[in-house]
């Protein structure tokens, strides 16, 4: 018995915030939006995907940031997504700046929620 992999991660927002999720996630990151199943609409949410990673924004009616918990996504060009994510007037916390191998940054989503973006060196 193992674990293979993982499907997904999930993210709360708070209600109604999915236009906000498409712009930072679709628009800043990179990834695109894919279909829920059918009896997933009514309750609001959006997914994500950008090849074999999937991230699903759930609605949380007593939504809280993630301030600790937080997905890590590996970029090839660490750099750029920052410049990306100061033209957007995203946040950027540079405190924890090195990890050994990395070179990494953490940004918060529309909605509070800590993502880290990491580059191999």
């Amino acid at each position: 018995m193992k674990i293979l992999a993982i499907d997904h991660v999930q993210l709360a927002m708070p209600e109604h915030g999915e236009e906000k999720a498409r712009e930072f996630y679709i628009h800043l990151l990179g990834f695109h939006e894919i279909l829920k199943p059918p009896d997933l609409v009514k309750r609001g949410s959006v997914w994500f995907q950008h090849g074999q990673i999937k991230i699903h924004l759930g609605v949380d009616v007593n939504f809280q940031p993630a301030k600790k918990a937080h997905p890590a996504f590996i970029v090839d060009a660490l750099n750029d997504y920052i410049e990306k994510c100061q033209s957007a007037g995203i946040d950027i916390d540079t405190s924890q700046l090195n990890l050994e191998g990395f070179k990494r940054i953490h940004i918060f989503d529309p909605f509070g929620n800590r993502i880290e973006l990491m580059e191999t060196i």
